[in-house]
């Protein structure tokens, strides 16, 4: 019995939506560089003819600037291209916390697509919270949600190479964080675990000025009898879920680990958790929020490592607004 001719690999199309301000133009700019014919905010008819047939990599802007969007309309299209057989299709949203959109609006001086003037009024926080409200339908539809608060312009040209280059192993990417309770949750978080059990450097004067990346304080945290048994369980209960979450059509899963100041114990946790699994042969961006947060030029502390966790990049907070701000 002869084979049938091979299925040709499906065509690879993104769609980028989100909130204005939040790093959608940044974000399409990656995937043109990538090889990706790019296309910003066409019509939605428009955009079911650019689709049409053929082999290149297609990427689009969808967002609220279109006259007479309507995002019940979008889902619709997205469904419909979801039903072709050729298409494998993303919805990325860009987002940002309402008061990091608010500044950069005010930094460029540049109007909110829904606060044009006229019975819509001038005030960009009200259009802020329109555009939010509006699009809430795609964000929850979204297979990858970009939430550019508090990421800088190269690390989030990193996250989307990592995720839509045409090189890589498994389909689903991985990014480990490192966070402090007492800032809150990471807002992208999918799997959450708490450090706070173990015994704490913080009360070591010693190791206090250290993080989780000096061998001092990682010997400190390790030595604690619950952490072994912690990690064998942590990863024991990973083993089998990473690849399930893959098989499901999860693009990006994000693990988040916490203790108190988010920069001792989450931080040697996030570390090895990384190396553990770029080890495994997923594809890994180690992220520790609050060093990064409190970094100044020229530390080598925080960031995100891609490829190699063991050499995390600097990126400051300030930093990447800034350039969100441009870019966007």
């Amino acid at each position: 019995m002869m084979d049938g001719p091979p299925t040709p690999p499906r065509r690879q199309l993104v769609l980028v939506t989100g909130l204005s301000g939040a790093g959608k133009a940044s974000i399409l700019n990656v995937l043109e560089d990538l090889g990706y014919q790019a296309v910003d905010n066409p019509p939605l008819a428009v955009l079911g003819a650019l689709v049409g047939d053929g082999d290149e990599l297609l990427a689009a802007g969808v967002d609220s600037r279109t006259r007479d969007f309507e995002p019940e309309a979008a889902l619709r299209l997205i469904e419909e291209l979801r039903q072709r057989p050729d298409i494998t299709i993303t919805l990325v949203f860009a987002a940002a916390e309402p008061d990091i959109l608010l500044r950069r609006f005010t930094e460029t001086r540049r109007r909110h697509p829904l606060a044009p003037g006229g019975p819509l009024g001038h005030s960009v926080a009200d259009g802020i919270a329109r555009e939010e409200a509006l699009m809430a339908p795609l964000r929850a539809a979204a297979d990858m949600v970009v939430d550019t608060s508090d990421l800088p312009l190269p690390d989030l040209r990193r996250m989307i190479e990592r995720r839509f280059g045409t090189e890589g192993g498994p389909g689903m990417g991985v990014s480990v964080v490192s966070f402090s309770y007492a800032k809150g949750l990471p807002r992208e978080a999918d799997l959450v675990f708490d450090l706070r059990f173990l015994r704490n450097p913080h009360y070591v004067e010693a190791l206090r000025p250290m993080t989780g990346q000096d061998k001092p304080v990682a010997d400190y945290i390790e030595a604690d009898p619950d952490f072994l048994p912690f990690w064998r369980c942590m990863t024991d209960m990973l083993s089998p879920l990473l690849p399930r979450y893959a098989q499901e059509g999860k693009k990006y899963l994000t693990i988040a680990l916490g203790c108190t100041g988010g920069k001792h114990r989450s931080v040697l946790a996030a570390e090895r958790l990384a190396h553990h699994l770029h080890s495994g042969g997923w594809r890994v961006d180690l992220y520790h929020r609050e060093l990064t947060a409190g970094a100044t030029p020229g530390t080598p502390r925080g960031g995100i490592a891609a490829v190699s966790p063991t050499e995390p990049r600097l990126a400051s907070r300030a930093a990447g607004r800034e350039a969100l701000t441009q870019a966007s």
